[in-house]
């Protein structure tokens, strides 16, 4: 949808939300993946009744992964009066409107990613549902360790996403006494692997920690794969996706993927067996749904803390009720997990786990 169009939507009896996101480019199909799964939840409490009778409306308009197009869309967003901003895509994408947020006093809930940036220090009108990018890069590079790979590289993409994921993967080196064989940056446009790959085929690395988009990473392991490398593959939740399974292509099995909530598969864990069922009847007599992965997993979640501090906000909920509400939400239930706010922590969770692509290409604990 155009932002124009979206914004020539009709605005009585609705609660409007904001999301501008990259619905093209290299993160696209997990953005869509995620918002889709968002809109489920969306749909459902609507369809209840919405907030105090009032209905949640989702406007979704795509950014490009073009941080200033991430920035202008926001201020459009604002301009029109949404109630909060949404669900973003990428860590440099975040921090071109965390500016506009304190200028305009509007918060954005569930910004998709784990930078450190997003967490510490605590921006006021920031509330995070996942945990950070280095926590999750730490804990692989100990897992590998753990496993016998000490010959292990670093390969990531020159910004700010890179080097906060780097950062964390580097405090795993120094908790295991080691450095990693190779440490090296790739530009964030217009890519090129070959030096790098050379290197890593050089120094044998037996595994890959690989911190870049879905596109990237699957370009990257082809032309190791091709180099002859048969290094472990290593990357971050940001890539917790069917749609990088896909790009992987037969380069997908047995790559580790950093996971920030439980299996989709888990039925046990309240979270997913509610959005297993509300896919099921969503899709009830139109088809068998699409299966669920965690990118999805995420974008409900995101969905479910938002409502719960609409509804805590309302009647007649504003930014400023909102980011209250928030702050005051504490061991709420997402649904097994427990997740809370105030107004010195707005991280909300901090669960990680690992998963390996198998070979039928779905996602494995």
């Amino acid at each position: 949808m155009t932002l124009a169009l979206a914004l020539a939507l009709p605005a009585a009896a609705q609660i409007r939300i904001g999301q501008t996101s990259s619905f093209t480019g290299p993160v696209g199909p997990a953005v869509k993946e995620g918002t889709d799964a968002a809109k489920v939840y969306f749909d459902a409490v609507n369809a209840r009744g919405g907030i105090n009778g009032v209905l949640i409306e989702l406007i979704s308009v795509d950014d490009k992964f073009d941080a200033k197009l991430t920035a202008e869309n926001a201020r459009k967003l604002i301009d029109q009066g949404v109630v909060a901003l949404f669900f973003n895509r990428g860590t440099p994408q975040t921090e071109a409107i965390m500016p506009l947020l304190m200028e305009r006093k509007v918060p954005l809930i569930a910004p998709s990613t784990g930078a450190m940036v997003v967490h510490e220090p605590v921006h006021p009108w920031v509330f995070n549902v996942r945990a950070t990018y280095q926590s999750e890069a730490e804990r692989a590079v100990k897992h590998l360790f753990s496993i016998g790979l000490k010959r292990v590289a670093v390969l990531l993409r020159d910004d700010s996403f890179g080097a906060d994921g780097a950062a964390g993967a580097l405090r795993g080196f120094e908790a295991m006494g080691a450095k990693p064989v190779v440490n090296e940056k790739y530009a964030r446009t217009k890519p090129d692997f070959a030096p790098a790959v050379q290197k890593i085929v050089k120094a044998e690395a037996q595994a890959v920690v690989f911190i870049g988009a879905g596109t990237e990473v699957a370009d990257g392991t082809r032309l190791l794969r091709a180099a002859g490398s048969q290094a472990q593959i290593v990357t971050l939740s940001n890539n917790a996706a069917a749609g990088f399974i896909k790009a992987m292509g037969e380069n997908a099995r047995g790559v580790i993927v950093s996971q920030v909530f439980p299996s989709e598969r888990s039925l046990s864990a309240p979270l997913i067996k509610e959005l297993h069922d509300l896919m099921r009847v969503r899709w009830g007599g139109q088809g068998k749904p699409p299966e669920i992965t965690p990118a999805m997993v995420e974008g409900f979640a995101a969905a479910k803390v938002l409502v719960e501090g609409l509804r805590r906000a309302a009647p007649d909920p504003t930014p400023a009720k909102l980011k209250a509400a928030l702050e005051g939400m504490r061991k709420f239930d997402l649904g097994g997990l427990e997740l809370g706010f105030s107004p010195t922590d707005h991280t909300g969770l901090e669960y990680s786990d690992l998963s390996i692509i198998d070979r039928d290409g779905h996602f494995r604990r």
